[in-house]
């Protein structure tokens, strides 16, 4: 009934407030550089400018009267444009694992923001292919760090009956940046030769945002407790929950689990101790829920919509008004999970947001089908044309209310605060290790598979959402703290291995 008791207290006096809401808000802001960089690369990828100044015989390609559509953008060297930054920000995350630990969520944030700046310079200056490719690697370095400890840092400082629409956040400003980059996109492609590089280059907006916010707000209270700075710690609560509240019995409880951990396991690393049988099912959920997210097909959506729709018949400039759709429908779908995730709870929204997913690439996958020649081209009659575009914005409606938000969502609740910050590192890197893979190979999946591209991405929801049924525990409202005993200790699969280990350090009585 220890559980129980700890539920019932739920936010002390957690009350959501002007302040609470205004830091989350500004740490939020950390989504917009990974968003605009999702929204961006796709676009400028599709610009003929760009492709003249470092790929033209993609531009060759197109132009020949007969043509497999499905393997015009098929370039290795094109998609390491675009996979390079993740392979980087997957090594940043597990650096930033040790720095998040001994310097704080603050600091990781403000060193993201400066090396995604680096890298949109570079990038906007770009004179050939590998400097477009280290520019690309520097925004990595942001993302991998921002990634790391911006869903840690809301989950820390959120009240934990608000803590899921609060967190939401994070997708909700990834939602942001981008839309915000798909409009750039559509804007600049209208200015001849140089408007990629104005595209590439104000990602240097949403990194000096990031920055600025990350000056402006005080480190969580766990992360200060951690590093011994106690009144601090104080006066960041009494900020976060308001100058009225009663913050020591939160404040207490944070310190006695960061203290309790430190005793237990002082001599071991967080990477080592994320793997004892105990943290079994936070390490499983780690690795499961980023890659998920990854094979819901995001890829086809995030990276290449504009070049998708220009290999199914879009002209240019309709293939970008396309994407521009597509993030407006992810950004209200994203605000409509913030309304509901605390209310409804997790598992419904991954059940509804997955089926739905699978209806639409289902459709899709048969609508490119009937519409193929034999030779590859694809000659969709006007109404086709806009079905797969309704059915795409329902795809992206239905991933930005389960997938997309609560993969961030539910790892950053799941890990106890002694390996909270190796738990996130592991789901980012995953996170971003698949992505890589997923944006290097796609466009040569698309050229192979074709529409089939779709059913392979259907399947593996399908895999997902059973996943779900069976594995994930309703997390909403559940303290951080008292997640261990209330949630997995509870849980028909997984208690055995929070209650076996505990009864095998219990010291045996001498009789």
């Amino acid at each position: 009934m220890a559980g129980v008791a700890l539920i019932d207290k739920d936010n002390y006096d957690g009350k959501i407030t002007g302040s609470v809401i205004l830091t989350c808000i500004m740490a939020a802001s950390g989504g917009l550089i990974f968003g605009y960089d999702i929204g961006i690369s796709g676009g400028v990828t599709s610009m003929e400018s760009f492709l003249k100044e470092f790929f033209p015989e993609i531009l060759d390609k197109m132009g020949k009267a007969k043509q497999d559509e499905y393997c015009v953008f098929d370039s290795q060297i094109l998609t390491a444009f675009t996979s390079s930054l993740y392979i980087a920000g997957l090594f940043a995350s597990l650096f930033a694992t040790t720095a998040t630990k001994n310097y704080g969520r603050l600091n990781v944030m403000l060193i993201g923001g400066a090396a995604f700046f680096i890298g949109a310079a570079l990038n906007a200056s770009a004179v050939n292919i590998a400097m477009l490719i280290i520019g690309r690697i520097m925004l990595g370095f942001g993302v991998g760090f921002t990634n790391q400890a911006t869903p840690v840092y809301l989950a820390e400082v959120a009240p934990a009956r608000w803590r899921g629409a609060l967190t939401t956040g994070f997708q909700f400003f990834i939602g942001i940046g981008v839309l915000a980059a798909n409009l750039t996109n559509f804007a600049t492609s209208l200015i001849p030769n140089w408007g990629w590089r104005l595209s590439l280059g104000l990602a240097g907006v949403p990194a000096s945002i990031l920055f600025l916010a990350a000056l402006l707000i005080p480190d969580t209270p766990s992360s200060l407790l951690q590093r011994g700075h106690v009144s601090a710690a104080r006066s960041a609560l009494l900020r976060l929950r308001g100058p009225m509240a009663n913050i020591e019995a939160e404040l207490r409880d944070i310190a006695g689990s960061i203290e309790a951990a430190k005793v237990r396991d002082k001599d071991e690393s967080q990477f080592r101790r994320i793997g004892r049988r105990r943290y079994r099912a936070q390490l499983v959920m780690a690795v499961a829920m980023p890659l998920f997210q990854q094979m819901t097909g995001v890829v086809v959506i995030a990276f290449f919509a504009p070049v998708l729709f220009r290999t199914v018949g879009f002209g240019s400039q309709s293939a970008l008004m396309s994407a521009v759709i597509l993030g407006g429908v992810n950004l209200i779908s994203i605000l409509i999970a913030s309304v509901v995730v605390d209310r409804y709870g997790r598992k419904v929204l991954f059940l509804q947001g997955g089926l739905q997913i699978i209806i639409c690439e289902v459709a899709v996958a048969w609508i490119l089908g009937s519409n193929m020649g034999p030779n590859g081209e694809t000659n969709l009659p006007r109404g086709h044309s806009i079905a797969v575009l309704v059915l795409m914005c329902a795809y992206s409606a239905g991933f930005g209310w389960s997938w997309g938000p609560l993969s961030w969502v539910v790892p950053s609740e799941i890990f106890p605060v002694e390996i909270r910050s190796a738990g996130q590192s592991i789901n980012v890197a995953v996170n971003l290790g698949v992505t890589f893979i997923q944006t290097q190979v796609f466009l040569s999946m698309l050229c192979h598979l074709k529409y089939g591209v779709f059913i392979f991405y259907a399947a593996w929801i399908a895999v997902m959402t059973i996943f779900v049924i069976a594995f994930l525990p309703e997390t909403k409202g559940v303290p951080l703290d008292s997640m261990m005993n209330s949630v997995w200790a509870r849980h028909w699969f997984w208690r055995r291995f929070v209650v076996d280990e505990e009864v095998h350090q219990r010291p045996v009585s001498k009789t």
